[in-house]
């Protein structure tokens, strides 16, 4: 056996394969002998079917599948041994077309192109310098969070007229374009949040109205999400695209408004527990330094991203592009060339910046532990299960329980292990980098591109 491989240029190369009868035959007649072990023949006892029989029958589907394996183990570890950094898999090469008799006899020889990660240092020293935000909440911010708080432990009223937010529980019928009614034409009662419509004239026509007021309103122009207006009409999402005619008579039934909170001591107490906030500005305060934590996400999220752009434009290197396009469509047959060239771009910025992160993990020795993903999974479930169940605290047994078969799918497994990866590059890379620390309010931090 004979394998080697040839740099074309400095990111492809073509890694060639050569066997000879002696290297392959041994693997086929052990794989042969097995079959002939395991096989259910007419005329034959279980297990007694002859090797003879075996070989004359099935031996060059056989001799292919074990060919096919030697090459395949053979190459990963020589790509291994010679410790090259490679992009995808290797494919075989197009014009390797030799014509074999499959009779246990050949010597083969078989061609696979591969493409070779750049060579590039890594863009980041103590002296690389960044701007680490601390975000404040800004007045307008905090009071909408306030404004939020109260509404969600108002009480609902029934006002004679309708104001900007209020809620119209509604009867909404289609009418044509002379404003009669569309005949079998959709016909439901709901309820229509002001908040929601996005046209200005329509969403004003739905302000100062009384109960049996009309007013008729085009629902594709009011609202942008198609669920809210599949959601009113009690139509599916997907029939909203064909919706016509769009326009509908709106027929209030009852104008509902939620009362804030009044800012007492009950209110403080069910937010905070009994007797911790006694006073306005004390609730202020601590409302404050909630918003405040929560924007520290937002804050390392523009450094990560930061981090990120400079990373991808410091390093200038060429990839195999023609090599990895043809690396694509064998690997998702179903993608279009259009759709393949359309995303292109974005794939080269993503494998560069994995080809970065790599290369802070090896160079420093990190590693992603199987504790850390276990531990972000929890985090995950946890956080799920208060935002739908409020009051719910599970169990941290529980929660290793949800991980662990959260884990025990593939997909869900290796995109947290990329999260832990990430987030482990980024916290050692906030340990290198010179970091300036700059309070901004948030509605300017907004302004940052």
């Amino acid at each position: 056996m004979n394998i080697s491989h040839e740099n074309i240029d400095e990111i492809n190369a073509v890694i060639t394969v050569n066997l000879a009868p002696e290297d392959y035959n041994p693997q086929v007649d052990k794989a042969i002998k097995e079959q002939a072990k395991k096989a259910k023949l007419p005329g034959f006892r279980p297990g007694m079917v002859p090797v003879s029989h075996i070989r004359r029958t099935y031996g060059k589907a056989i001799l292919l599948d074990e060919v096919n394996r030697l090459v395949s183990d053979q190459i990963n570890q020589y790509i291994s041994d010679n410790k090259l950094d490679i992009l995808g898999q290797p494919l075989p090469k197009e014009d390797d077309q030799n014509d074999y008799n499959w009779d246990f006899n050949d010597t083969f020889s078989f061609s696979y192109e591969i493409g070779l990660a750049p060579k590039f240092e890594v863009p980041f020293t103590e002296k690389t310098k960044f701007t680490e935000y601390v975000i404040k909440a800004d007045e307008a911010t905090l009071e909408s969070r306030i404004k939020n708080l109260r509404r969600s432990y108002g009480k609902m009223t029934n006002p004679e007229v309708s104001e900007g937010g209020d809620v119209l529980y509604a009867e909404l019928k289609q009418v044509n374009a002379e404003g009669n009614e569309v005949e079998g034409g959709i016909a439901n009662t709901a309820s229509v949040r002001t908040d929601l419509v996005d046209d200005k004239k329509i969403k004003n026509s739905l302000i100062g109205l009384k109960k049996d007021d009309e007013v008729t309103i085009d629902v594709k122009r009011a609202f942008k999400d198609n669920a809210d207006i599949a959601r009113i009409l009690g139509i599916k999402e997907e029939e909203v695209a064909g919706l016509e005619p769009s326009v509908f008579k709106l027929i209030v039934k009852n104008v509902n408004r939620l009362a804030e909170a009044d800012l007492d001591q009950s209110f403080y107490d069910k937010l905070f527990g009994e007797g911790v906030v006694t006073t306005e500005e004390e609730f202020r305060e601590k409302v404050r330094g909630e918003v405040e934590s929560m924007l520290v996400q937002n804050a390392n999220q523009k450094l990560q991203n930061d981090i990120y752009l400079k990373g991808l434009e410091a390093i200038n290197v060429d990839f195999p592009e023609a090599f990895l396009k043809k690396w694509l469509k064998a690997t998702n047959p179903e993608i279009k060339d259009d759709e393949l060239e359309e995303g292109f771009a974005d794939f080269l910025k993503n494998l560069k910046w994995t080809l970065i992160e790599n290369r802070i993990i090896t160079q420093n020795g990190l590693e992603v532990k199987y504790e850390e993903v276990l531990s972000l999974a929890k985090e995950r479930i946890a956080a799920q299960i208060k935002m739908y169940t409020p009051g719910q605290e599970p169990t941290d047994q529980e929660l290793a329980q949800y991980a662990v078969r959260l884990l025990g799918d593939k997909e869900q497994a290796n995109r947290l292990f990329d999260e832990v990866k990430a987030l482990k590059v980024f916290d050692y890379l906030k340990g290198l980098v010179k970091l300036e620390t700059k309070e901004i309010e948030y509605d300017k931090f907004l302004e940052l591109k």
